[in-house]
């Protein structure tokens, strides 16, 4: 593991061999989720800023703060032609780092991931209740900030097998407190959903265009056999006809949180695609 200082903060980041794969995680996770990846395919994996054992800056934690201190990171590094892999909110950085560096990436892995602005009589009813609780002021504050309900739904719910006492504590170690759970907030309430918030939409329309047109190889995972799932078969097909040098892999049955139910499996079809394509 190493720590990297990054404009007026760090971010930390786990490492295993030279390969050029950088896994990027989501919300409310950190670098653990990799842990039984990583070692298979060899790269990095950052804690993004403000969560895992990143630093914690007083910013408001938006898309664009996320991806200004990654496009921090990927320059303090000098990372080139590097094969992204991403997972939630993470894949959604991938994409974007990815459209604004094109040069700079060999390949894009992705599963479970934020892919473009929704309706919301795209979500089914109780995503939409959940869209609405998290964005009424004092509720979302009491739901996420005061207590650590968030964490321990999405490693016991979000996944087919609960994670160890372990790994939930490994998860909930980088937010004891209130304030060391506004990045977590701030991730909930910036769910793409009619509109809102306005600067987040033409940062994913433009990913889209790179999506819909860079010839990069793509790898698209899919699971099944969980409610919790993002990536739905209609939404899958979407990435067929709308993603470009794609490839779709079935991987099997896993929960959002699919590195943890599917570790080995994940690694494998990534492995796989990566040397289909010459990239690893």
């Amino acid at each position: 593991m190493a720590v990297v200082p990054v404009l007026d903060s760090t971010l930390h980041h786990l490492e295993h061999g030279s390969a050029p794969f950088v896994f990027l995680h989501g919300n409310p996770a950190s670098s653990h989720i990799w842990r039984n990846v990583l070692p298979e395919l060899g790269g990095l994996a950052p804690d993004l800023i403000g969560m895992g054992r990143s630093g914690k800056p007083a910013i408001g934690y938006s898309f664009d703060d996320h991806s200004r201190y990654l496009d921090a990171w990927f320059d303090a590094l000098e990372l080139d032609r590097v094969v992204l892999v991403g997972h939630d909110w993470g894949a959604a950085l991938a994409f974007d780092w990815a459209a604004r560096h094109p040069s700079r990436v060999a390949g894009l892995a992705f599963f479970e991931a934020m892919l473009k602005p929704l309706r919301g009589d795209e979500l089914a009813p109780a995503a939409r209740e959940r869209t609405r609780r998290l964005r009424t002021p004092g509720l979302a504050e009491e739901l996420v900030l005061d207590q650590d309900t968030l964490v321990r739904q999405a490693f016991t719910g979000g996944v087919l097998t609960p994670v160890s006492d372990a790994d939930m504590a490994a998860y909930l170690e980088p937010y004891p407190d209130r304030e060391s759970r506004r990045p977590l907030l701030a991730w909930v309430q910036q769910l793409p959903v009619d509109g809102e918030p306005p600067a987040l939409v033409p940062r994913m329309e433009a990913y889209g265009e790179w999506l819909a047109a860079s010839p990069v190889p793509k790898l698209l995972l899919t699971f099944e056999g969980s409610p919790t799932l993002a990536i739905t078969p209609e939404l899958a097909g979407w990435c067929r006809e709308n993603i470009a040098s794609l490839d779709v892999v079935a991987v099997g049955e896993a929960g959002h949180h699919a590195p943890e139910d599917k570790p080995k499996e994940i690694a494998a079809a990534i492995a796989d695609w990566a040397n289909r394509h010459g990239l690893a």
